[in-house]
């Protein structure tokens, strides 16, 4: 897919990973909806990246309010791509200290958040991007992100080991469901990345992560990411694929 003067919306593009891969959308000559919580710093986001930017406000889990964003994206010359990076964990065990059962709120929080919205990634761009005619064997693409839990989730990751693995297998499904629409989706699992999340840890824990990496031992960039999904929108034939990108990390158990 040709990214220039093409329209993509990115949901958590106001910062970390959907905001790198909106900067080089947008230094690809792509049009961009920035999709982020109203509480988010979207609106200075698009002022830095330019006119070729905009920002649709909305929480993913809200349909309505997701759908209303997508729109945006979508009337600015049609939807060819998602690039879903919004999502979230809040850790939790099975058994607490006193061996009571884990709080089943804090399962649900986190599978809505992260699977619930990716469905609704899916579902609501694909259903923009049926309507579209045909570009050089194609309608559009959508790039879901997972993460390396999804295969060796730790200790107190249970909600969002399980929310991702759903991604990872929903990815074959989804670009066999949308192969007859022409559309296809991707995953990306990055392992760990400097976004600023991690920016809050201390120098001393950051550098025991990055040294738990094989090669490169550092944090992955979230430039990096972003690179891997343009390449994904880019290569017509990348279908179905869940992509580690991770540095060869094998997540130990805590």
């Amino acid at each position: 897919m040709e990214l220039k003067g093409q329209s993509f919306a990115i949901t958590g593009g106001a910062s970390g990973l959907g905001l790198a891969t909106a900067s080089r959308i947008v230094d690809a000559g792509g049009q961009v909806t920035v999709i982020d919580l109203p509480t988010s710093d979207g609106a200075a986001v698009v002022e830095q990246l330019g006119s070729s930017a905009t920002f649709a406000p909305a929480d993913i889990t809200d349909r309505e309010q997701f759908a209303a964003a997508l729109d945006v994206a979508d009337d600015r010359g049609g939807l060819r791509g998602l690039v879903h990076c919004a999502g979230a964990g809040r850790r939790m065990r099975i058994l607490d200290k006193a061996g009571n059962a884990g709080s089943v709120d804090d399962f649900e929080f986190v599978i809505r958040l992260n699977l619930v919205g990716s469905f609704n990634a899916l579902a609501l761009g694909a259903e923009r991007m049926a309507r579209l005619d045909e570009l050089d064997g194609e309608r559009g693409s959508i790039v879901l992100t997972a993460s390396v839990a999804a295969f060796e989730g730790q200790i107190g990751q249970i909600n969002y080991s399980a929310s991702k693995a759903g991604i990872v297998g929903m990815t074959i499904v989804a670009a066999r469901d949308l192969a007859s629409k022409l559309i296809r989706v991707n995953t990306i699992a990055p392992g760990t990345m400097d976004t600023p999340l991690l920016a809050r840890l201390r120098d001393d824990v950051r550098t025991s992560l990055a040294e738990s990496i094989p090669n490169p031992s550092r944090l992955g960039k979230p430039s990096e990411f972003g690179q891997l999904a343009v390449s994904i929108l880019e290569n017509s034939y990348l279908n179905g694929e869940t992509i580690r990108l991770d540095g060869a990390i094998r997540m130990a158990p805590r």
